[in-house]
């Protein structure tokens, strides 16, 4: 499913226009994406948690070269699914 389906999906559900379905669905990620920014978590009761994982710097070796190289350390968004979406996947 790509974020039109979803648009449609959450429009046909609502029974709302697609229209404002786009800017409820754009809110919701943009949402999420502000407090991910921020470093707060995200918990959605029966679907999941988004938080921030820090990476530390590590070694690596370049696939080409095979010379190594320094990978510096990061920010990565991570997702946790919640039970009530585990056992309706399952």
């Amino acid at each position: 499913m790509n974020k039109s389906e979803l648009v449609s999906a959450v429009a046909d559900g609502a029974g709302m226009t697609k229209t404002d379905a786009g800017k409820a669905v754009d809110a919701v990620f943009d949402a999420i994406t502000a407090a991910l920014k921020t470093g707060d978590e995200v918990r959605i009761t029966g679907f999941g948690n988004f938080s921030v994982a820090q990476r530390a710097a590590s070694q690596g070796r370049n696939p080409r070269t095979g010379e190594p190289m320094q990978i510096p350390a990061s920010k990565s968004p991570k997702f946790k699914a919640g039970k009530g979406l585990k056992d309706a996947v399952a």
